[in-house]
């Protein structure tokens, strides 16, 4: 499809959308027009993807593009449909903004003839494995809310949920790589205190990552069942999980996530 993606914010998670989608071929990167403040992580994105376009300021981006992609911080979302609201008749408006519900985009485009969805997607999106929950209230045409799908479904895998589910999905999806990080990264330190050489210490503690969660999606067995296989009676892995139980593992898991979601909870009440 030959639209002109505008993309306004060019962070992590709107420079890793932006690679994905590219590297996916889902779009050219002739079809791409991107700004942000931080000038240095715009010449990255330019750099990493030869062809695309930079704006000048987030309106020129509103010019030249049908679909605009918001991933700015909460706070700067009122300033730029401030600035962009005279180009944006007519126009799709993506947002991927934590904390900014539909309600807030809905107030914040009144008047301006544009039409808006909001998405949550995560940062594995640069490897094509990210995982986008797209919200079903939407006032994208048919063919709009497809293209914006095709979006996520070209770096991942999509799933649609109701708005009032969203903070769940910060805590899920959304903030749960850098979860997934931490652990590969105590891993690969106690693999080093056990004599393994840290270049291989974080490539088999992240493949046996990767290897788990294939299982998971793979096989269609409750993680519990898949424990369970692993655990031997009497045997050195059922030792590792009683310790991480008595350490409070799954109650660290189950209360960071929590807090997660509170955050984003309190970030919409505040805006």
């Amino acid at each position: 499809m030959n639209r002109t993606i505008g993309m306004i914010g060019t962070g992590n998670m709107g420079s890793a959308i932006l690679r994905g989608i590219v590297e996916a071929e889902y779009v050219r990167a002739s079809q791409v027009v991107a700004f942000d403040t931080n000038r240095k992580k715009l010449r990255e994105v330019e750099n990493d993807l030869p062809g695309i376009r930079l704006a000048s300021d987030c309106q020129e981006v509103a010019e030249l593009s049908d679909f605009i992609l918001l991933a700015v911080k909460p706070i700067f979302v009122p300033d730029v449909i401030g600035k962009i609201r005279q180009s944006i008749q007519g126009k799709a408006i993506l947002s991927i903004v934590a904390g900014y519900t539909t309600e807030m985009l809905e107030n914040a485009l009144e008047g301006t003839g544009a039409t808006y969805m909001r998405v949550m997607p995560n940062t594995p999106a640069l490897v094509g494995e990210g995982m986008t929950a797209l919200c079903d209230e939407s006032t994208f045409s048919k063919e709009d809310y497809e293209f914006a799908k095709g979006i996520f479904d070209s770096v991942g895998k999509t799933i649609i949920l109701p708005e009032r589910l969203f903070d769940g999905v910060v805590a899920l999806s959304g903030s749960s790589p850098a979860y997934v990080y931490i652990m590969i990264e105590a891993m690969a330190d106690a693999a080093v205190r056990e004599g393994i050489p840290r270049i291989h210490a974080y490539e088999m503690a992240a493949q046996s990552v990767l290897g788990s969660a294939l299982m998971v999606l793979s096989t269609g067995t409750h993680p519990a069942a898949l424990k369970d296989a692993v655990c031997s009676p009497g045997g050195t892995t059922i030792e590792a999980v009683e310790e991480l139980e008595r350490k409070g593992f799954r109650a660290a898991i189950l209360d960071a996530m929590k807090a997660c979601a509170d955050k984003s909870r309190k970030m919409s009440l505040k805006l």
